[in-house]
């Protein structure tokens, strides 16, 4: 019996070494960032000295993760409440500040209620693999370059799924004719996708949906804080907010804090929350979250100033980088994806942009962009400067001439 025991790291060892072989395997950079100098950190290095670095990967969008309002809110909340929620929201966890920062957030959006969760991930999860147990025979319709989340949970509830090429109206129209009129039916989509930066036809989606009586499932995680008049998304820009039945949001990133929502109708959050796992069986944010996102949701409703400053960044940015050559995607977003096309050159380029320009970009590979489009992807934000951006531009013209890597004929 002893000669036919199995050796578990043997499976272990072949799974990250396959990932090492193929330039996938991702390393974490240890950083401390620096409260009132973002987006300026100080990288702790593997041999155990520091060195600064500048930021340029983050989803702190607008900065919010050090502004004064937030922070302050979440000192309060902290002083008065200790640490920790102490229970899930059905058992004990449910405070005065999770609700107020739900109500916050179904006034963002026009929605009669919101429901928090840990983090957007969960929400879509836990929300997506629960709508079958509310509708039978539900059918999802999912955009192919959906997030993880989404995809997650719609794999797990066990309904039926159609997958739709990526903002594809003639195929998503063919799908919807093929199924049954008298089933229910919901398209599952986002406003901004995260690693291409481009927009979803939302209304043209909405059309389809009022024409074969379906539900719509909107993640706006890239968009909240960011787009519109009050910050509620690319919906509220396009004035279709009214048109969508749930929509998923994170407070993790424009927002700086921690922690995601959906928003929809009272009857549905009500739904969710009665049967979603996701939702039910978790500790609730700790009260000073709750305080600090509910702080930044409010105060972003009326700093638009903000908010262009932001865009103004990204312009800024995707003009420098074009004027050397470089092949980035630009579809009028705020992400900024330069396209390297091979996994070993995009973590090269990312590790010596780090170590000899302190410049911390991670790289991004299969399987969260398909193989040949491997990428590095820039995050500007209000607090990169004039300084910080040629810093970047100086450096990546050295490097992509060092690399011998081609130049513009990616662009898109």
């Amino acid at each position: 019996m002893e000669g036919r025991r199995l050796n578990y790291n043997d499976f272990l060892d072949q799974s990250l070494n396959r990932l090492h072989d193929e330039g996938r395997y991702r390393t974490f950079i240890d950083i401390v960032r620096d409260k009132g100098n973002f987006p300026h950190a100080t990288w702790h290095r593997p041999d155990g000295t520091d060195a600064p670095v500048t930021v340029w990967c983050g989803n702190d969008y607008l900065g919010m993760g050090q502004h004064p309002t937030v922070l302050n809110a979440m000192h309060e909340a902290l002083n008065a409440t200790g640490a920790g929620s102490g229970g899930t929201r059905n058992i004990s966890g449910t405070t005065v500040y999770h609700k107020r920062l739900e109500d916050e957030l179904a006034n963002l959006h026009g929605t009669e209620s919101t429901l928090l969760f840990t983090s957007a991930y969960i929400a879509n999860d836990a929300t997506l693999s629960t709508l079958p147990k509310l509708f039978p025979d539900l059918i999802i319709y999912s955009d192919a370059l959906n997030h993880a989340s989404m995809i997650e949970g719609i794999r797990r509830n066990g309904g039926s799924k159609r997958i739709f090429r990526h903002n594809d109206l003639g195929h998503l129209r063919e799908l919807l004719e093929a199924d049954d009129p008298k089933v229910p039916k919901l398209i599952a989509f986002e406003s901004i996708y995260s690693m291409d930066g481009d927009f979803a036809p939302i209304a043209e989606i909405c059309d389809l949906a009022d024409e074969f009586n379906a539900l719509t499932y909107l993640d706006e995680v890239h968009a909240v804080g960011m787009y519109g008049a009050r910050g509620a998304g690319v919906a509220e820009r396009d004035r279709l907010m009214h048109r969508i039945d749930i929509i998923n949001g994170t407070l993790a990133k424009a927002y700086g804090v921690m922690g995601g929502y959906i928003a929809a109708s009272a009857k549905l959050c009500d739904a969710i929350r009665s049967y979603a796992p996701g939702f039910i069986f978790t500790t609730s944010l700790p009260p000073a979250v709750a305080a600090g996102a509910a702080a930044s949701v409010a105060h972003l409703k009326s700093d638009q100033d903000l908010r262009a400053q932001h865009q103004t960044q990204s312009k800024i940015l995707k003009y420098r980088l074009k004027a050397i050559g470089l092949p980035i995607i630009d579809h009028g977003s705020h992400i900024v994806p330069v396209i390297v096309g091979n996994p070993v050159h995009t973590q090269k380029l990312s590790d010596m942009l780090l170590q000899d320009f302190g410049i911390y970009v991670q790289p991004i590979n299969f399987p969260t962009v398909p193989r040949g489009t491997e990428r590095l992807r820039f995050t500007p934000s209000p607090v990169h400067g004039p300084a910080e951006i040629d810093a970047l531009v100086r450096a990546m013209d050295t490097l992509w001439a060092h690399c011998a890597l081609n130049r513009a004929e990616n662009s898109a």
